[in-house]
């Protein structure tokens, strides 16, 4: 009766139009015309992945949540890609590259016979128009700093420079592409990796008018090319996305599955849907039912670090939050153990600081604790003592259980160790992430998982030119010191700087850490070729059902 039930109250997600999915719990799946169980999955090569949320966005370049990473990588193929294992850089549409004496300049050799799904081939020319548009300023792409290691690019992009040729990516010949960096940047290839990187069809942007519009309906099924392992055959919004297997990739004989489907669901649909045989892969686990799955299923939990940081953002501009004091007894009045053992329960680690530890190699030196005595006084010495006086503040999050959650548990430890009243305010994940983008805010629920394994990826996220820097905040020696970081081969040099930068960012509080990630889901024992890495990173190529 519970699969019934559970499946017709959920008619969004999975289709049902017969009555046998009642015996689901006692058969070996409950499955549907809208999903495959996995007996279906083995026999049709299918693989059904819970993915939290619709994404936002299936361009590459204005992309930036984990939901929308994980249906591009299976989308796009950039210059250089990474081992599904140890993430170290394999080529991609470049089959092989060269690098100068100096650092400065990479010169890559493309594959002749790398296509678009549509057929067309994968040249030069496509990276330097796609790297052009990211720099377009019109575009407002979140991650055009990231561009900034090359010559020129910065300044192409702020408006200083307006002749693109100036900026050092140059097409060669249809199969050769050269870029020339600013300075020797050790990540560049990692970096390269990243979903902001890959190419973009141009006929597509240019015939539905894509080149500089957030919401050009290029991406829709139907209009949308790429030229990856998969490309896009479904979008339901809200509820579903398949890809299929594209034949005009260059390596389509690797890739085992026929197609994938992306589900949007809630934490406790998606479990739900896992033991009823709809789902392959969960994206979560309710927190209160991990320890029965470790007792009782362990091969299905799949448990590994990971690369991430979930914190508070803070609009420094709101006149209640400007003062630092403020901010910084919000954070010292938390109590983070408390909160990843009793809220979260996923085996994350409390945060006191941004940057993950040992983030290839680096980790911040001076870590800022629980002190609600010392909060009391900083917020007294504001000029609220006992919270009198201070206004009521807002808290904003993406609707999710686990976000209510912890917004309910910081809720009332700021209450109960400040005397602050705080309002809860959820907005579905694309409404969310415009009021976010927006800066209509007071505190929001934010997250950063890593692109490349290295601190500076962390860390520049706050730069007063980073389009994902919400806050308001700014700091000029913060910037100088992560441009000085850029521009350094030593890294015991380097670890210093951004020692210096996180001592700033951690002593003027524009974000609250919370917890670094660790990864918690469910998968099944015969999904091959998934392995356990800091960024979650697995190109469905290498993915099969044994």
């Amino acid at each position: 009766m519970f699969c019934k039930l559970f499946l017709q109250k959920n008619l969004t997600k999975l289709t049902v139009i017969s009555l046998f999915s009642l015996a689901s719990l006692f058969l070996p799946g409950c499955s549907s015309n809208g999903t495959q169980s996995s007996a279906d999955s083995k026999a049709k090569k299918h693989l059904n992945i819970g993915n939290n949320t619709d994404p936002a966005s299936l361009d590459p370049q204005l992309a930036t949540t984990v939901p929308e990473s994980k249906v591009l990588i299976g989308l796009f193929e950039g210059l250089v890609t990474m081992h599904p294992e140890n993430l170290t850089p394999e080529p991609g549409v470049a089959e092989s590259w060269s690098v100068s004496e100096d650092g400065l300049t990479y010169t890559f050799n493309l594959r002749k016979n790398a296509k678009w799904s549509n057929g067309d081939p994968v040249t030069a020319q496509d990276f330097l128009f796609s790297y052009q548009r990211i720099l377009t300023s019109k575009l407002g792409a979140p991650y055009a700093y990231s561009f900034y290691v090359v010559k020129g690019a910065e300044g192409y992009h702020k408006g200083s420079t307006p002749d693109f040729s100036t900026v050092g990516f140059k097409a060669l010949n249809p199969y050769t592409f050269e870029i020339t960096l600013a300075h020797p940047t050790p990540y560049f290839l990692a970096l390269i990796s990243h979903s902001s990187w890959y190419p973009v069809h141009k006929k597509t942007l240019e015939k539905f008018d894509g080149l500089e519009k957030r919401d050009s309906p290029w991406t829709r099924q139907g209009n949308h090319i790429s030229n990856g392992p998969f490309s896009l055959t479904e979008w339901s919004i809200t509820d579903k996305i398949t890809i299929t297997k594209n034949p005009h990739y260059w390596d389509s004989s690797t890739v085992q599955l026929d197609s994938i489907s992306f589900y949007s669901m809630d934490m406790l649909t998606e479990e739900r849907s896992y033991q009823t045989h709809q789902l392959d892969i969960t994206d979560r686990i309710p927190p209160a039912q991990i320890p029965s799955y470790l007792k009782e299923h362990p091969e299905q939990v799949y448990v590994a670090p990971g690369l991430g940081t979930e914190y508070y953002a803070v609009n420094t501009a709101i006149p209640s939050l400007k003062d630092i004091r403020v901010r910084k007894a919000l954070s010292l009045s938390l109590n983070r153990k408390g909160l990843v053992e009793h809220v979260v329960q996923g085996g994350q680690l409390p945060a006191y600081f941004f940057t993950p530890p040992n983030t290839a190699g680096y980790t911040f030196n001076d870590p800022t604790y629980e002190d609600i005595a010392e909060a009391k006084k900083l917020l007294a010495e504001a000029g609220y003592p006992e919270g009198k006086g201070f206004p009521q503040i807002e808290i904003l999050y993406n609707t999710t259980d686990r976000n209510k959650q912890v917004a309910e548990a910081i809720q009332e430890m700021w209450k109960r160790n400040l005397g602050i009243n705080v309002v809860l305010v959820n907005q579905e994940f694309k409404v969310y992430l415009n009021t976010r983008r927006s800066k209509n805010y007071q505190i929001a629920r934010a997250s950063w998982v890593g692109d490349y394994v290295d601190a500076s990826n962390f860390l520049e996220l706050f730069q007063t030119n980073s389009n994902n820097n919400f806050t308001n905040w700014n700091n000029p020696e913060y910037d100088a010191l992560l441009q000085t970081a850029a521009r350094t081969n030593n890294q015991v040099e380097r670890m210093g700087y951004f020692q210096q930068a996180e001592a700033i960012l951690m002593s003027e509080f524009p974000i609250i850490p919370l917890f670094f990630y660790s990864t918690v889901y469910l998968k099944r024992p015969n999904i091959k070729g998934w392995y356990p890495n800091l960024l979650e990173y697995h190109p469905y190529k290498y993915v099969f059902i044994e």
